[in-house]
């Protein structure tokens, strides 16, 4: 962890949930007081990937995936994590489904890949993707933080790191007015950036360029990006990607590179990033629109296009 001290506030960077964690806030960088604070807010990324993870078998997350059908005490922070997985299921009517876990490990998803080396080939074959699951009915106990799962394994990658961020947010929430938190693409910007303006969030373009696609301006919204930018390699000569259509068990988001939402939480854009990339191109614009959702989208051509409830977000777009 990293602290770095400015005129106008204090900056702290970690690591974790396989993204690089941001969180600026409008306070000294000299008082304890505020440093402990942000400190407790950073460390929520910790202990929601330890106990959310896929990629650690002692994990709260992967002992209840060991065994879907029986009862599992995973502990507070996983169960909540599920109980808004189960949530977002139902919201998108069941295009959000944290059943591809084992999608993910056919196509090679296993372990944290060496996404940054690029083109990375993994030597298996490309199975051509499954029938369509059935609903998702898991179970929950309240008092004991007990699940039972059904009859597959979840994965909570992205829906996880969106709650982190949730959740360092409303802990941040408590002492601060002014803040900032992000992570790989998932953030949450509360009152003011420190010039007094709304904050300003690029949104990165898929291609790899270093300029974004276009500047938004928010206010007290969150903002999160569904990209196969990082996340993508090749199976058995295949060209794949790690979001998983639920009804195919392939990669979806035909003719789509990227999805951005601004809402109010960012667990909640995050999940509605992913549906929406989901639709794929030919459908992204009716459902945001259909949704009242704002978001942004970059086609496999390179073409920017936004719903109707973005327009009053978008600071600046590249011509």
């Amino acid at each position: 962890m990293s602290h770095e001290v400015l005129d106008d506030g204090l900056i702290v960077r970690t690591r974790a949930m396989a993204s690089d964690v941001t969180i600026r806030v409008g306070a000294s960088g000299d008082d304890p007081h505020a440093r402990a604070h942000v400190d407790r807010a950073v460390r929520i990324f910790a202990t929601t990937e330890a106990a959310c993870t896929r990629f650690d078998p002692s994990s709260p997350l992967m002992l209840a995936n060991a065994g879907p059908e029986r009862w599992h005490a995973v502990g507070g922070t996983c169960f909540d994590a599920l109980v808004e997985a189960r949530r977002a299921y139902v919201a998108t009517d069941g295009r959000f489904d944290p059943r591809v876990w084992g999608d993910l490990i056919a196509l090679g998803y296993d372990r944290s890949l060496p996404f940054a080396q690029g083109n990375l080939t993994l030597d298996r074959a490309h199975r051509g993707g499954r029938p369509a699951l059935g609903p998702w009915c898991p179970r929950f106990r309240v008092g004991t933080h007990e699940v039972l799962l059904g009859s597959r394994p979840v994965d909570l990658g992205g829906i996880a790191k969106g709650l982190a961020v949730r959740w360092a947010a409303q802990s941040l929430a408590a002492t601060f007015d002014d803040f900032l938190v992000e992570a790989g693409g998932d953030c949450i910007c509360a009152g003011s950036a420190p010039d007094g303006e709304p904050w300003r969030v690029g949104v990165e373009d898929p291609a790899g360029s270093s300029e974004p696609v276009a500047v938004l301006a928010l206010e007290d919204r969150a903002c999160a990006t569904s990209s196969v930018r990082l996340r993508r390699w090749r199976v058995g000569g295949a060209s794949v990607h790690h979001l998983i259509d639920p009804d195919t068990g392939l990669p979806g988001g035909d003719g789509l590179a990227s999805v951005t939402v601004v809402g109010r939480d960012p667990a909640e854009s995050e999940v509605w990033s992913k549906t929406l990339f989901l639709a794929g191109a030919d459908r992204v614009g009716p459902l945001a629109t259909g949704r009242r959702l704002a978001a942004i989208w970059v086609d496999d051509r390179g073409s920017v296009e936004f719903s109707p409830s973005m327009a009053r977000h978008v600071l600046w777009q590249a011509p």
